[in-house]
């Protein structure tokens, strides 16, 4: 056989055999990294700055250390409302209550009454951590790896290359020594000043240790944390703070080994970027194998996680729905998660569509794709969607996005009538609903009050609506007409938007720190909202920084501003607007500065109570109240919509939890047989451009021996 014809045979028969293999044509992962393993393929747009959990407070941060630490309680998985349940913890802590010369009260005594709160924990036995060289220790007991010299680290580049690991169990210890942890310089907990005003002792801790390494925390004791014997501790608050309970199921509060302060602490490591805000150390069901934010980050199962197994009870639906297959069994399901780097939508949602990724999010571009809505406005998948068995999971976050008012401003701020009905005016003018259309693809609820949906006192139908905005007609919320918005304008001295000082339109100022090329759209919306009075609207947008520090110092006008639960109470969304948490005044997160005694005055008195229609009545008080002031334009709670594949199971939202990745299973077969189905390689085009090359070539080459022939002759 000639030259040529070798190299066209070969050509077309690596074509053909490349076709029986799919992971050479378009599979993005190597081959055989699955093998017996249940894996996990997901992914993450921007790399998680803190995974210390003193640290960390936003939602890419916890997809990862939610995984890893555990807190004392955590959220029930299946259960609604939201209910906290035991993690490490043996039970619910013992509450005891204390007036202000020690003397026990009781429990339903009053806030004035109580002075003090102590909260008792035990934890159960036999919880060890994860394998780690921090806790290597020798047959005398000495750990290994806790007085590195330069010969020692000279080999280790990360934390992987560390010969030996070690464990131990978990005790109360490691509970109090977090708490140490959040008030060190070092460190600089977002919680650790809030936490001061609750925790006995902790802001004189932090004068104590301020000067001291980290290592010195285990050798400090603090005044109200106490540690009562190995399994047992004791947190002392201050007063009567019912909503204490949530934080204790956060990440700030999981244990802490001293090991790990003192093994992190040593230059050398810091140097080699080998840290705990990089590589966690805890007792959760996965842990970290690999952290390379600019490309992937691996979670392995804990070979020493405790005993823990699926719930056996939830809601009533959830039998039906399959969330109760797997009661009873023992967790986690998955042994790898992968998660890569996406920062574009496009190849991210294409990988999804050909099984590459188990789940997906939609993106504004793949929405009309994905998702259609039916005549009674309910979102269902498109037949496209349906057809490749996927699931669609809609959850009304408990979340708010709001546009603020200054209340310190004197135009739009303060108490008087003038202002107030400004404000209203505005509020009516907004229309939100059109703004969750255009913007958010239909993905939204228009606010009634501060409230979400799922936390108690959010009140739907007519007993919910916000009047001062909205009208209940036929048994459905209708935005009052711009004519009543127009009204209240000429009753605050603006008819037609004329400002009756400068006799031209009223100019009103928005604040932003949005200014990119997808936000100018936003903008100019918002400028149209604000015209239909005749009010001119003029966007100051600034760096972050700055937007920042406009807030801080009370020089915005109007702004946008946007809050996530941080647990499940009214409480948690209401000091958005407690008078002693404004931000020009106090440094706090009431970033409109709003001050209100009446709501002052009932916001203490919700915050110690407990659910029930004694709490209700005080909360819808409140909401009566801020309806009425209009500190800000109630604007939306978002709603996600969530894609799984069909091989993935117990999917259930949890907007407070964030430990579920031990919940979910996947059904690995199922995924790799549709997976070759989706992706069969289309190799028509490369045969057919063969073919065409043969045809172009061919006639060249005979012409060219022909020639070779004649010249030989």
């Amino acid at each position: 056989m000639i030259v040529w014809q070798k190299i066209i045979f070969f050509i077309f028969f690596s074509v053909l055999l490349s076709a029986c293999n799919e992971s050479v044509l378009n599979n993005p992962y190597p081959k055989g990294i699955e093998g017996k393993q249940s894996v996990l393929y997901s992914s993450f747009s921007e790399r998680p700055k803190h995974l210390d959990p003193a640290k960390a407070y936003s939602s890419n941060e916890y997809a990862f250390i939610g995984q890893i630490y555990e807190p004392p309680f955590q959220y029930h998985f299946l259960k609604r409302p939201y209910e906290l349940e035991p993690l490490t913890a043996k039970h619910m802590p013992e509450v005891h209550y204390f007036d202000a010369l020690g003397q026990p009260v009781a429990e339903t005594s009053t806030s004035d009454e109580v002075a003090y709160s102590d909260y008792i924990i035990e934890i159960r036995s036999g919880i060890k951590f994860q394998p780690h060289p921090a806790l290597a220790i020798n047959k005398q007991g000495q750990y290994l790896y806790h007085q590195l010299g330069t010969e020692e680290l000279a080999d280790i580049q990360l934390l992987a290359d560390f010969k030996q690991t070690g464990t131990r169990e978990l005790t109360a210890a490691d509970y109090v020594q977090q708490i140490k942890r959040l008030v060190h310089p070092e460190i600089s907990s977002p919680i650790a000043e809030l936490m001061k005003q609750y925790i006995v002792g902790l802001g004189d801790y932090a004068q104590i240790i301020k000067d001291k390494p980290r290592t010195a925390l285990r050798d400090n004791p603090i005044k109200g944390v106490e540690v009562l014997d190995k399994y047992r501790y004791k947190i002392r608050i201050k007063g009567k703070y019912p909503q204490f309970i949530f934080w204790l199921a956060m990440p700030f509060f999981a244990p802490m080994p001293w090991e790990a302060d003192a093994f992190y602490s040593q230059k050398g490591l810091i140097d080699k970027n080998i840290t705990l805000d990089w590589q966690p150390l805890g007792t959760g069901p996965y842990m970290l194998e690999e952290n390379n934010p600019n490309l992937r980050m691996i979670m392995l199962k804990n070979p020493n996680f405790h005993i823990e197994f699926y719930p056996s009870e939830g809601e009533p639906e959830d039998k039906e729905s399959g969330l109760l297959e797997d009661a009873g069994k023992r967790l986690p399901f998955i042994d790898k998660a992968i998660y890569l780097l996406e920062k574009e939508t496009i190849p991210y949602w294409n990988k999804f569509l050909q099984g590459y990724y188990d789940g997906s999010g939609i993106a504004s571009d793949s929405f009309d794709q994905a998702v259609q809505f039916t005549g009674d406005g309910e979102a269902a998948l498109t037949e496209s969607m349906q057809a490749q068995g996927i699931q669609l999971q809609t959850a009304v976050n408990s979340s708010t996005f709001y546009m603020g008012f200054n209340m310190l401003d004197s135009i739009i701020g303060g108490s008087s009538e003038q202002a107030r009905k400004l404000r209203q005016a505005i509020a009516i003018a907004v229309d939100y609903e059109e703004y969750i259309s255009i913007f958010n693809n239909g993905r939204g609820v228009s606010a009634q009050g501060v409230i979400p949906p799922g936390i108690f006192g959010y009140s739907a139908g007519e007993r919910g609506v916000n009047h001062y905005v909205y009208d209940w007609h036929n048994g459905q919320i209708q935005r009052k007409p711009l004519a009543a918005a127009i009204k209240l304008m000429q009753e605050a001295g603006y008819a037609n938007g004329i400002d009756p000082i400068t006799g031209e339109s009223l100019v009103l100022y928005l604040d932003t720190a949005a200014s990119g090329p997808d936000d100018r759209a936003r903008l100019n919306w918002y400028r149209k909202q604000f015209a239909k009075l005749g009010i001119q609207l003029v966007i100051r947008a600034t760096d972050y920084n700055r937007f920042q520090q406009k807030m801080r110092n009370g020089n915005a006008q109007i702004f946008m501003w946007g809050w996530n639960a941080d647990y499940p109470d009214p409480e948690n969304f209401f000091f958005l607007l407690y008078g002693p948490n404004a931000k020009a005044v106090h440094g706090g997160e009431n970033a409109g500065n709003y001050q209100n005694p009446e709501f002052d005055r009932l916001f203490k008195q919700m915050s110690y109570m407990s659910n029930g229609p004694e709490r209700l009545a005080v909360i819808r008080q409140m909401q009566e109240l801020i309806r009425y002031d209009a500190p800000w334009v109630f604007g939306l709670h978002p709603k996600s919509f969530s894609l799984y594949h069909s091989w993935y199971h117990n999917l259930k939202p949890n907007l407070m939890a964030n430990n579920s990745l031990k919940y979910r299973r996947i059904e690995a077969q199922k995924r790799k047989q549709l997976r070759r189905q989706w992706n069969q390689p289309v190799l028509w085009p490369v045969v057919l451009i063969i073919l065409l090359l043969i045809a172009l070539i061919l006639p060249a080459m005979r012409s060219f021996q022909r020639r070779a022939k004649e010249t030989i002759k």
